[in-house]
């Protein structure tokens, strides 16, 4: 049995602040590419991951395995089993580039053995085995229904503190709109070759560091979204669309994520601007960033390619309006 599922892009947290008793809320667009294979057979020896040898980009599979074997342990413990499986990983992308590998890994593993022990679990029983969206929503969400997706965060009653989703607990956020992303709409993801990348124990302290952020922002970034963002998506209106991104991109937690980076990132924004891309920014923590376009891209993807240099990556995608698919 196969599995495949595909990047998710981070626009931004949406109240790190707290003030009326919810803390999170998440916007993000589900991506055509790049994408994950993951294939699981169950065997009678010892479980096991292969990669394959066609993967490319990455150096390191020792996090993957990781992953792969912690979800497979998880999930064996909470279906009361234990049995052994031959993971392969066809085809997968950078993990800690801002492109949620991480969560679409552990809910791939978790779903291929439910699905193979005939267990009919819903994203959310699966999102609390494997321990993801304990912050933002969008990477369970765009697993299960892929499009352009904003959540509601979480109650301060259930979740006290600000966390990144990798230390948080608590259970996937609600979702308060799920529509299709405009498929004319073309996607940019430049991702240089820095060093830096945040994640774990760095991640955690960054949070603590750095929170609550100013609750005008909060306010900034809840009017762009709903009176903005959300409606020229479902207008197919760009150049809104891309005026609320750029100006959420300045706001909050993001803006503070943006100042963290490595100063080729923001040199990487501002180059796409210059192009007149209308949406531009960066995924996450980095160090991807993408323009969104409704424009021929092919010019812009050779620009891109000179102004980076070698061992940067750029590809040019589009919005995915599906979940993950077993194949």
């Amino acid at each position: 049995m196969e599995i495949e599922t595909s990047a998710r892009l981070h626009v931004s947290l949406i109240d790190l602040n707290g003030n009326e008793g919810r803390i999170d809320g998440g916007i993000g667009i589900t991506l055509n590419q790049p994408s994950i294979n993951l294939e699981c057979v169950e065997n009678n020896d010892y479980t096991k991951v292969i990669f394959d040898k066609s993967i490319r980009n990455i150096n390191d599979f020792s996090e993957y395995k990781q992953k792969i074997t912690e979800a497979c342990t998880n999930m064996n413990n909470h279906l009361n089993i234990d049995k052994t499986y031959t993971f392969t990983l066809k085809n997968a992308y950078p993990i800690h580039h801002g492109l949620g590998l991480g969560t679409q890994l552990l809910l791939s593993t978790a779903k291929l053995i439910a699905e193979l022990n005939n267990k009919n679990m819903d994203i959310t029983q699966l999102a609390n085995v494997i321990q993801r969206g304990g912050t933002s929503g969008i990477g369970v969400r765009s697993f299960e229904s892929g499009g352009f997706i904003v959540d509601g965060g979480h109650r301060l009653l259930e979740k006290e503190k600000f966390l990144p989703s990798s230390a948080s607990k608590v259970s996937p956020p609600p979702v308060l709109a799920r529509y299709d992303f405009p498929e004319s709409w073309n996607i940019i993801l430049a991702i240089p070759s820095v060093n830096k990348s945040v994640s774990g124990q760095n991640e955690i302290n960054i949070f603590e560091r750095y929170t609550p952020v100013r609750i005008q922002d909060v306010e900034r970034i809840c009017y762009l979204t709903l009176m903005k963002l959300m409606p020229a998506v479902l207008e197919e209106d760009i150049l809104s669309f891309g005026d609320a991104v750029n100006k959420i991109q300045e706001l909050g937690f993001k803006k503070i994520e943006r100042d963290l980076q490595n100063d080729k990132i923001n040199q990487t924004i501002e180059y796409m601007k210059n192009q007149d891309i209308p949406a531009v920014g960066m995924s996450s923590f980095g160090p991807t960033c993408f323009g969104i376009t409704d424009e021929n891209v092919k010019s812009i993807k050779n620009d891109l390619e000179d102004f980076l240099g070698e061992d940067s990556t750029v590809i040019v995608t589009n919005g995915k309006n599906h979940g993950s698919i077993i194949k």
